[in-house]
């Protein structure tokens, strides 16, 4: 099958009914993460039983590859297919993943640390941010399932995912973002020609109506009905980190937080190396990074509490203002028992982290990124990051996206006639006396 072929879509008669599907690509089925009730393939995220979150079943007797067969295969992240959800080839998205992994030694001095490296997702395929591995997943669940209509509740980054990924599969999107976003995110949406849709409220505002409007026409909301498929596209970023380090861990691991996903599927993607027999390390030691303006989990996890107290988003990092995250306690139990630790950040410490980050490694991270330097920064400060750690921040999406955040910072740049003594009077202004 070629690249992202357009497919033709059949309306069922039951989104989700197992003996509608098409055939090809198949989903594999589900179980309750809570009580373990296992069911078909659907479009649901929810236990009809107890209504605890539902995650695919991977067989245990299924063929699995060795090392050398995963490193001959293409450079994106199907080449995990069989810790995915699906039996049978991808329709969409085969491109994404498997971003660069780049040695910061400069980052590293400056934070006090070993070693650093930045899993660099600002420049994933095609939307250039992490959330293109889970549209990745969703789409093609969507796929097996038969729907032609996907959507999302997003603060950016997804929206541009499902946006372009849509885009290219000829799917119809409609896509739902809180009021206030940045410039770059709503026009890094709407290029892709989708049905964007503002909100007047919070995330969990948008959140809450997506709900409502996957019952109400059956679409595939990639975060909500599509969520148990959609997740296992994260884990991808822990088998790429094991990979590029030779099969090997590093010591800590250091993530975004929003809904909370992130830092459980990197845990669980870890695991999964360790059970296939591909690295004998120690499990990193999961961290994970707030905005001290939304930082639910952090409380969490700083308090001992294992409920998750909703707070009122108020931070220049909207792409991880989720007041309510659907995966904060599962977030909260994964740091605790990783060994691992969490920080939130002010706004003028991420600031200062995307400013460190270009200034040390030549990457320019949006605002969720800046909040990961900015954690990694408290981590070391405080001993929860030691001298000898070697560590990877996980860089999820690119500064063009957030301009606004660091334009008031920066330095207005000299305008001169072109004249090379006005140069040289720039030059010798600069210079050190």
């Amino acid at each position: 099958m070629t690249t992202d072929t357009l497919t033709s879509h059949t309306a069922i008669d039951a989104p989700g009914d197992a003996h509608h599907l098409p055939l090809g690509l198949r989903l594999r089925p589900l179980a309750c993460r809570a009580c373990g009730e296992q069911s078909e393939p659907s479009a649901s995220a929810i236990c009809a039983n107890c209504l605890g979150p539902l995650e695919p079943i991977y067989a245990p007797d299924r063929r699995l590859p060795t090392r050398e067969e995963i490193g001959a295969r293409p450079a994106n992240l199907w080449r995990y297919a069989e810790w995915l959800p699906f039996e049978g080839e991808p329709v969409y998205s085969r491109e994404t993943g498997f971003t660069p992994l780049i040695d910061a030694p400069r980052l590293a001095r400056k934070l006090g640390i070993a070693r650093v490296w930045l899993k660099n997702d600002g420049v994933n395929f095609p939307s250039l941010s992490f959330k293109d591995r889970v549209v990745a997943s969703a789409i093609n669940a969507a796929h097996a399932l038969g729907l032609d209509t996907i959507g999302c509740a997003s603060t950016g980054n997804l929206a541009n995912a499902v946006a372009a990924q849509a885009a290219r599969a000829g799917l119809d999107a409609w896509i739902f973002i809180p009021e206030e976003l940045e410039v770059g995110k709503i026009i890094g949406t709407s290029i892709y020609g989708s049905n964007l849709v503002r909100v007047r409220g919070t995330y969990d505002d948008v959140n809450r109506l997506c709900a409502q409007i996957a019952d109400r026409f059956g679409w595939g909301i990639v975060n909500v009905n599509l969520r148990a498929y959609y997740g296992e596209g994260s884990k991808t970023m822990a088998w790429e980190i094991a990979e590029q380090l030779g099969w090997r861990f590093p010591d800590a691991v250091i993530a975004p937080m929003a809904g909370g996903s992130l830092v459980t599927r990197l845990a669980k993607g870890f695991r999964e190396v360790v059970a296939a027999g591909f690295s004998r390390d120690a499990e990193p030691r999961i961290c994970g990074a707030q905005a001290s303006g939304c930082s639910p989990i952090v409380n969490a996890l700083e308090q001992n509490a294992t409920r998750i107290e909703p707070v009122i988003p108020n931070t220049i990092a909207r792409s991880i203002a989720i007041g309510n995250p659907a995966d904060g306690a599962l977030a909260v139990h994964t740091i605790r028992t990783s060994g691992g630790w969490a920080a939130g950040v002010d706004d003028r410490a991420i600031i200062e982290g995307i400013r460190l980050l270009a200034e040390t490694s030549g990457i320019f991270t949006e605002t969720a990124g800046g909040a990961t330097v900015a954690a990694a920064r408290e981590l070391a400060a405080t001993g929860r990051l030691r001298a000898d750690d070697e560590v990877v921040l996980c860089i999820t999406g690119n500064g063009l996206k957030t301009v606004e955040a660091v334009q008031p910072v920066l330095p207005e740049s000299p305008v001169v006639l072109p004249r090379l003594r006005e140069v040289v009077a720039l030059v010798n202004a600069t210079a050190p006396n």
